[in-house]
């Protein structure tokens, strides 16, 4: 399954997901979906039917409330059966609203309190350099996230130990919770500031699969963490939830939700 394809299928499901639980962001897992299907269809070495295998790339998922991403795109690789995904966010269910690991193969790290997937990659990066170890961590967090101060210190403790085993994709919708980041607090200038925390950047199309392809592939001569600035839009591939805030918490319902998926159906690869 090819990328493209990949990232509609992660749309469809949380659509599905969102309106049976009636659950929240979907918004925001709109925003991630093409991040996660080029991370999955052609980036990380991982093996579903051995999700522990000692070599495999890491990934956490930051920004926890998007977590159907995760969980869509695990199930299309074969991790868990994709008739489960329709239990997400039920009672009893392990595959909660925000990413857990709790019996989810494949999950690597349970989020939700934003400004802790950063800090726990870094130190997954820093445990690999020690022992030699080959595998890749990437780490996707959300803009409004970056208003944690724990992600400074850790982008601090990445340049100096030369963590170029890590990269860091920030989804930058330029929203967060109920409001827009520059009413919040302002990222002016994002990709200076993390320059100057001794980062490699990349500054990309979020939607753009050849461009997430490139970012990804691309190499430095320098022993520094990388970061790629993805410029996305909450709510992406739906127009009528394109960038609106209402779509952080609310769920596809009724006629919205027949919309929805005719949206998706004209846009289907």
């Amino acid at each position: 399954m090819n990328s493209e394809e990949l990232a509609w299928k992660i749309r469809r499901h949380a659509i599905e997901m969102t309106h049976l639980s009636k659950g929240s962001h979907i918004g925001s897992i709109l925003s991630v979906a093409d991040i996660i299907a080029i991370l999955y269809a052609d980036v990380l070495h991982i093996d579903p039917q051995n999700a522990q295998m000692e070599d495999r790339d890491r990934i956490i998922l930051s920004k926890g409330h998007a977590g159907a991403a995760i969980y869509a795109a695990l199930a299309e690789k074969g991790f868990f059966p994709i008739s489960e995904l329709s239990t997400h966010y039920s009672n009893g269910s392990r595959l909660s609203g925000h990413v857990s690991h709790k019996g989810v193969p494949g999950v690597e790290f349970s989020t939700g309190s934003l400004g802790h997937g950063l800090p726990v990659a870094t130190g997954m990066a820093y445990a690999a350099k020690l022992q030699h170890k080959k595998h890749h961590i990437y780490v996707v967090i959300g803009d409004g996230e970056l208003n944690e101060g724990s992600n400074w210190e850790a982008m601090m403790f990445a340049h100096h130990f030369k963590l170029d085993n890590l990269t860091v994709i920030i989804d930058y919708n330029k929203m967060q919770s109920l409001t827009f980041c520059e009413e919040t607090i302002s990222l002016k200038f994002l990709d200076e500031k993390i320059r100057s925390f001794g980062f490699n950047i990349i500054d990309i199309d979020g939607h753009n699969h050849d461009e997430l392809r490139k970012s990804f592939k691309t190499s430095f001569d320098n022993k520094s963490p990388t970061c790629i600035i993805a410029n996305t839009i909450k709510g992406e591939g739906i127009p009528f939830m394109e960038n609106n805030i209402l779509w952080h918490y609310r769920s596809p319902q009724g006629e919205e939700y027949i919309a929805a998926v005719s949206e998706l159906e004209k846009i289907k690869r």
